[in-house]
């Protein structure tokens, strides 16, 4: 069997190691063996599964995690996939997502700044980078985009977000709940911070975004910016941002 490449990324002071515990507890019970290979182009996880159930194996990796598609070729028009915000200081008016592909060269698909505005901010007029900063977008932020046009002979893949992902905005804004975004930390390692950190009184839960990836939802009256020293500091390899509905709407509606 091939190995196959999830879409799921290992970065910072993380190694694709430390995930081989938790493949052994997702399989367990199940005839199956599998493999951390290591990783591949811009970090994306592979794996190797082996067995008599291999099938099911992969077929609930690809529906929990998701695969890379790996070649231009593979993509389908108005699919939808989840990547990973990369190259953030690249450009003023695109934003770049990894969605997996790599093979026989990487080639990150272009999300327009128009659609984030018409998407995000009722089509309010606002810099890519003051959006950024909105929605507490870093490096490896993960996004689920919808594809709208794939044009292999100009290396070029074109994305604009997917209703689920405008859906999960929504609900985040419409709760008006601060959330402290964090990347680069698996969730034990959140888990510990948070309850360190002294403030887990102010916490409603932890949301996992992905192995790497999670959202601190607070309480009402907690400010997400207040958290960033002292969880921060317990987490220091990881990178944190802000999720704040509250200055999200009061940018939006003063421009």
């Amino acid at each position: 069997m091939p190995k196959i490449t999830l879409l799921q990324k290992i970065y910072g002071a993380n190694t694709s190691k430390d995930f081989q515990e938790t493949l052994n507890i997702l399989f367990k019970g199940l005839k199956v063996k599998a493999y951390i290979c290591g990783e591949v182009s811009h970090d994306w996880l592979q794996v190797e599964i082996l067995g008599e159930d291999q099938k099911f194996a992969i077929n609930y990796l690809e529906k929990n995690f998701g695969l890379c598609p790996e070649s231009i070729k593979n993509l389908t028009k108005f699919s939808t996939i989840c990547g990973r915000i990369v190259h953030l200081e690249k450009s003023e008016h695109e934003l770049y997502v990894d969605i997996g592909i790599f093979h026989p060269k990487i080639i990150d698909a272009v999300l327009p700044i128009q659609n984030l505005r018409t998407q995000l901010i009722d089509g309010k007029k606002l810099a890519l980078k003051k959006i950024v900063e909105l929605f507490g977008f870093k490096e490896n932020f993960p996004i689920y985009v919808k594809i709208l046009e794939i044009a292999p002979e100009k290396e070029k893949i074109i994305v604009t977000l997917s209703e689920k992902q405008v859906s999960l905005f929504s609900k985040w804004r419409k709760m008006l709940l601060d959330r402290l975004l964090i990347f680069g930390s698996p969730l034990p390692t959140v888990t510990r911070a948070v309850k360190k950190s002294g403030f887990y009184r102010n916490i409603i839960k932890v949301e996992t975004l992905g192995f790497l990836e999670h959202a601190i939802l607070c309480k009402l009256g907690t400010q997400a910016v207040g958290l960033i020293p002292k969880i921060g500091r317990l987490i220091p390899h990881a990178s944190l941002t802000i999720f704040s509905p509250t200055k999200i709407r009061t940018i939006t509606e003063t421009a």
